[in-house]
């Protein structure tokens, strides 16, 4: 049994984890549920031995934890079979033909027979690269595996056999502590739950104790009655128009549609059925192969775009929320520091970022309130087309509600918005029309106030 008692961290006046007590018995799994901030992944760190803590009266060996990390931690120059062995003691004779026969079997088991283990990691699909950070715990023969956000860039079908791996893990006795911020996914797969708040424990027990309300109740320390909010608005003009375009790699392939200002068109499919391609072939990160763009989103003609990996192409971590916020802008730069700073604050103010000052780095924020970051940096650019890639990713329920909020008011405020997302209820809860994306092509656009998530998994399966 892992026992934590008092446990405590400290940055700098930021109390991020506050003696925090709690059990988690083998053969079971314990969920970890809390805003982005509240202390979770602190938590975990403290956990693995990875950041030592202030004070706990209870010592625990970081040779007994696995940590899957939120943040993907492989070595995108080493393949697949290498990342999964990669600081293994199982003592197995490095032999290149031995670490993939071993690799290979291993995500056979899993389920994930097509993925290849001689490929660069580099190469693979950030799906992909997630079941290889998950898969590298069965490389390890240890008692408690920590899972911080496992399942943020798998689809439905990739985290059934997730699902799996839990229990075969707990099956085996292993203690198991589960962050996700998908309430349908922890009562999927856990038992117990401790729910944080500002670093502190606020209620703990048997998950079948709590509602998803009262889940939500002790996270944000207030009601949350509204996920999806829509206001009245009514199609314009059209923005973009797409006539059969294909780019590289048949991803798009023949694609043909129309936006108009004032609405949600949301992209619903498999990852690898080409919706993140078509994003970026629109926006003009990919090559157009052939058909009609509609001109062709660019920055400076008042489209904007966010990355499915923040991180990697969405924001600059050492700069500040200002910087980020105003730099750049379509009208060029803002030459004066103290507008920067004080046009930051407002945007801190008007999208709802929790950020101690307008010149905190974006990187010492939590994942939803950096996300808050990408989306004021396209409102303050005044843009009329919003290309969203898993606009939600690795964000918490609060957050959620502020990003919905805000491409509602987009949208009724007359901007255009394209948005790509494996999650269908936040796609049924947000969009006017959904796309359905299958082996690159666009194979049906429904109204989502009539259709079903059971009718659009269909159409991304068949």
């Amino acid at each position: 049994m892992l026992r934590v008692e008092g446990l405590s961290k400290a940055f700098g006046t930021t109390r991020a984890v506050d003696q925090v007590s709690f059990e988690a018995k083998p053969g079971r799994v314990l969920a970890l549920i809390g805003e982005n901030g509240s202390g979770k992944s602190t938590l975990m760190r403290l956990l693995a031995g990875e950041t030592q803590p202030d004070s706990c009266q209870t010592g625990i060996n970081p040779q007994d934890v696995h940590l899957v990390h939120q943040e993907l931690l492989l070595c995108p120059h080493l393949t697949v079979a290498e990342n999964l062995y990669l600081g293994s003691s199982t003592g197995i004779k490095f032999s290149p033909r031995r670490l993939e026969a071993r690799a290979q079997a291993i995500l056979i088991d899993l389920g994930f027979p097509e993925v290849d283990v001689r490929q660069q990691t580099s190469d693979l699909p950030i799906s992909q690269r997630q079941v290889i950070e998950i898969a590298r715990a069965l490389t390890k023969n240890r008692p408690i595996i920590l899972l911080d956000e496992p399942t943020s860039s798998l689809t439905e079908a990739d985290k059934s056999k997730f699902y799996g791996l839990v229990r075969k893990l707990t099956a085996a006795d292993k203690t198991v502590i589960f962050i996700s911020h998908f309430l349908e996914e922890v009562r999927a797969v856990s038992d117990d739950c401790v729910i944080l708040r500002d670093g502190q424990v606020v209620a703990s027990g048997p998950l079948e104790d709590f509602s998803d309300q009262e889940i939500v109740r002790h996270m944000v320390g207030r009601e949350v009655t509204d996920l999806f909010p829509r206001s009245d608005r009514e199609p314009g003009e059209v923005v973009l128009k797409v006539e059969n375009l294909t780019g590289e790699a048949d991803k798009p392939k023949n694609v043909s549609f129309e936006l108009r200002a004032g609405e949600v068109l949301g992209l619903a499919g498999l990852n690898g059925a080409g919706k993140t391609e078509l994003l970026r072939t629109v926006f003009g990160l990919r090559r157009t192969v052939s058909g009609s763009n509609g001109g062709r989103g660019q920055w400076r003609d008042s489209v904007g775009f966010i990355s499915e990996d923040r991180k990697l192409d969405g924001i600059t971590l050492p700069l500040s929320i200002a910087e980020n916020t105003t730099m750049p802008t379509r009208r060029g730069l803002i030459n004066s520091p103290k507008k920067v700073s004080q046009t930051g604050s407002n945007w801190i103010d008007k999208v709802g970022i929790s950020a101690q000052s307008p010149d905190q780095p974006v990187g010492s924020l939590s994942g939803g309130n950096q996300q808050k970051v990408a989306f004021a940096r396209l409102l303050h650019s005044e843009c009329k087309l919003f290309i969203l890639d898993e606009p939600t990713r690795g964000v918490d329920v609060g957050s959620k509600a502020e990003i919905y909020r805000l491409i509602d008011e987009a949208a009724k405020n007359g901007a255009a918005v394209l948005l790509a997302s494996s999650y269908l209820p936040e796609l049924l809860g947000v969009c006017d029309r959904i796309g359905v994306m299958n082996r690159g092509r666009l194979v049906g656009i429904f109204d989502a106030k009539s259709t079903t998530s059971e009718e659009l998994v269909a159409e991304c399966v068949r």
